[in-house]
Parts: structure tokens; sequence; C-alpha cells
């Protein structure tokens, strides 16, 4: 057997292992490992690793092949904070915007988009909102406007390469009222265009509610606990929410499950 012959068939029982057949997949091994010493063995290893890195694939080739892939090249986890107090103040109003880029195959977070918003109708916060969002006055004041921060977004998309129409990504999000209702009704309100890719997206709770059997009632709470999660940082931050999706996503794709589009198209 050749080198290269070799190379390649090391990569493809590292990487198809979780499809190929155990009896060949041990007789493959067997046929091919004698033939190189350790060394080698543990330099070819070191070059696909490195190959599957440049390539933007950054966990190891096991831990890749330990879930079965999934549809989509990335997952946007999207959480908003808006303007709230009891009773409710209308129109809320968006005040902290964070986005998570999951990579699907390895399903680790590989970028951050995090900014808070100036409300312009309610510019000030009610206590109610403060205590319950962590958000104070300051954290607001002078920033952008949603209309800026959506072109922020925009811009964020395009250097991820997210716009690139081969490829394949979905906002998720903990319940439909992100995209369903805040945004939308926001930029509505201001007379704002809704970017065609928040128009589909994937709810945490109904893929939740399809792998383990039972709705979250609680949200976020609920399934770290049926998964035996710790909770990340503080409940109602959007960031800190966000992390926690991520963490709620990961868990489930190393279960095997496989994330689909929950929301009805526009």
């Amino acid at each position: 057997v050749s080198d290269a012959s070799g190379c390649s068939m090391i990569a493809l029982l590292h990487t198809g292992a979780a499809k190929f057949p155990q009896n060949l997949l041990s007789r493959s091994r067997r046929a091919v490992f004698p033939l190189f010493p350790a060394g080698v063995l543990k330099g070819f290893s070191s070059i696909v690793s490195r190959k599957l890195a440049s390539h933007g694939f950054g966990a190891s080739m096991a831990a890749m092949s330990s879930f079965p892939p999934q549809r989509y090249h990335y997952f946007l986890v999207l959480d908003f904070e808006a303007t709230c107090d009891k009773p409710q103040i209308h129109p809320q109003e968006i005040i902290e915007f964070p986005i998570l880029k999951l990579n699907g195959r390895t399903m680790e977070i590989e970028s951050t988009f995090h900014m808070y918003v100036q409300p312009v109708v309610h510019p000030q916060l009610t206590p109610f909102c403060t205590e319950l969002t962590g958000i104070i006055q300051g954290m607001v004041d002078g920033q952008p406007s949603l209309q800026q921060v959506l072109e922020r977004v925009d811009e964020w998309m395009a250097k991820e390469g997210l716009l690139d129409p081969s490829v394949k990504s979905i906002f998720v999000t903990c319940g439909d009222w992100d995209l369903k209702v805040m945004l939308p009704g926001q930029c509505q309100y201001l007379g704002l265009p809704v970017a065609d890719y928040f128009k589909q997206w994937i709810n945490l709770k109904k893929a939740y509610s399809f792998a383990m059997g039972s709705w979250p009632k609680n949200g976020l709470l609920d399934m770290n606990k049926g998964l035996n999660l710790q909770h990340i940082g503080r409940p109602h931050s959007g960031i800190d929410d966000c992390k926690n999706i991520a963490n709620i996503m990961k868990t489930l794709a190393h279960r095997g499950f496989i994330f689909k589009q929950t929301s009805k198209p526009f």
C-alpha cells in the first residue's frame, strides 16, 4: 500500500468510524495499521487533524464522529431582552441583541455578536426591567438604535460567511416570541424591514420536547434540569441565555438528536 493510499485509509477510519460496519472496520485497521510504525500513524493523524482545523472543524476527529451530522452548517442562537414592566408597557423594545454562531459539525461556539440597544419610545428602563434582566440604564444610554444594530448584524453575518447561499444556517430561540412577535412587531412599529434570515428558526422548547418527550414549562431551567446541566450565568441575561441554549443543543446533539426547523414559513 502506498503512503498516499494508506493516509487516505487512515483518514477514512478516523472520520467514518461511526458509519463503518464494525467487522469491516476492525479488519481494515488490522490490514492497514501494521504497515506503518506507530510514530508514522500518529503523524498522519496529526496532519488530518490540522487539515480539518484549516477548514473550520476545530474538534478532534473522534469528537466529530461521536454524533450524527446536523442538517445545518451553523446554528445562530439568539435571545432578546426587551423593555418591560408590570403591567406590561407598549411597545416593547429590544435592549439586548446577542447571537452565538454554533458550528453544526462540532456544536462549539465559533463567533459572538453582542450589542445593547437604545430604546426610543420608553428610553428610561423601569426598576422591574433592571431587576429581571440585570440591564441598568447606563448599559443602554448612548447605544445604537435598533436600525443601526440590525445593520451591524447584517455586516457580521456577511463577515462570518453566513450570507453565502451555499451555507445553511438557521436561528435558534427559546420559544417563538423573539422572532415571531418581538422583532417583527418592533420593526413594524419603526417602519423597518425584517431580513429573510430572521423568518425561519428552531424553537428549542419544541426540539427538546421531541427529543425528551416532555414539555419544558419553565424553559431553560427545566431543560437544564432534565439534562443534568448546570445553569450558566444569570437567568434573563440575553447572552447567558444564549450560552445555556448552546449547551443544551450540544448535549442533545451528542445524544443523537437532529435539529429541524420548527417555525412555519412567513
